[in-house]
């Protein structure tokens, strides 16, 4: 039978362990560290990123997440470098390179051809005194007391450091570049962010003769039409220079009919519409109206300009198709 005791204790002294790792790296936010952000804040190539083994994995997320949050960075493996890639280094580039004990060979022979190209190089080890924190301009200690594993084998604690450091870099740029969600969402344009940020009403509303538009001289029957025929489940009301008077809805229809016997040939649409009925700019963020039409529990909006003329309709199954919701 499974000690789930003993399961527990051992998964928590990880997490104490690896905590405690990523708490001592506060004491190393010093002038170096502001140094280093300063050497990638005024690199006019690429931050190249580059890790063996578990480091490379790390390496590899933190050029991810340099480039989505606006310092450009790529991740080289140092082992394909040697066989040509480093043909995609330039001088203007900065070099970011990942080693716990600092002594990576792939790494270490790659030093010579750093130096002849020129280029800065910030590292970030376990071991201060090691050949790769020494050929550094910058070095970042990330060393931890010990490992998670039991073992003291299996990197953990000082993988968790180092992403941690490499985080933080990340942020700290981020935020020196003034480095906006509105960004964030240019590099992520196909996640759930990137619609919320990008994805405007004028993207997705119904244009042109898809959008349902009654006179305000018409009548209630005549609009009826138009809400069968536009198939959006309402109709737009609008005067003669085509601004927005009111709208009316197949629900606004039910609840006429829920009053008793109506004669729609009869009734003028002025008389039963919505009046001053909420409307949405082209401009507007998808998200934006997603939350008013939630909040104000309606499916469907006329979309004007400035001028309040009818360029649009808007309804929840647009949201819905365009992911917003």
């Amino acid at each position: 039978m499974t000690d789930t005791t003993k399961i527990f204790e051992l998964a928590r002294a990880v997490l104490d362990t690896e905590a405690d790792a990523i708490r001592n790296l506060k004491t190393r936010i010093d002038a170096r560290f502001a140094t280093a952000c300063e050497l990638l804040l005024e690199c006019k190539g690429r931050i190249v990123v580059m890790g063996m083994g578990k480091s490379g994995h790390i390496a590899n997320k933190t050029a991810a997440t340099l480039a989505s949050t606006g310092t450009p960075a790529f991740f080289v493996h140092p082992g394909e470098a040697s066989h040509g890639d480093m043909g995609m280094i330039t001088a203007e580039d900065v070099i970011v390179v990942f080693s716990n004990s600092g002594e990576t060979e792939e790494l270490v022979r790659l030093l010579p051809l750093f130096k002849r190209l020129g280029v800065g190089i910030v590292s970030l080890t376990g071991r201060p005194t090691s050949t790769l924190a020494n050929a550094a301009t910058i070095h970042l200690d990330v060393s931890v007391k010990k490992e998670a594993c039991p073992l003291g084998l299996a990197p953990t604690a000082s993988t968790t450091a180092a992403i941690a450091m490499g985080d933080a870099l990340a942020v700290s740029l981020l935020e020196t570049r003034g480095f906006t969600a509105n960004d964030f969402a240019l590099s992520h344009p196909g996640g759930q962010l990137g619609r919320n940020l990008l994805l405007h009403v004028d993207d997705i509303m119904h244009q042109g003769d898809k959008v349902p538009r009654t006179s305000i001289n018409a009548t209630l029957y005549e609009a009826l039409h138009e809400i069968t025929q536009k198939s959006l489940g309402m109709t737009t009301i609008v005067d003669d220079n085509n601004k927005v008077m009111g709208m009316f809805t197949d629900g606004d229809l039910r609840r006429i009919l829920g009053g008793g016997q109506v004669n729609v040939k009869d009734i003028k649409i002025s008389t039963v519409m919505i009046k001053n009925c909420k409307t949405v700019k082209r401009t507007a963020l998808a998200a934006e109206v997603l939350q008013m039409m939630q909040q104000h529990k309606i499916n469907s909006l006329p979309v004007v300009d400035e001028e309040n003329n009818l360029v649009g309709a808007l309804n929840m199954h647009n949201l819905f198709n365009a992911g917003v919701v």
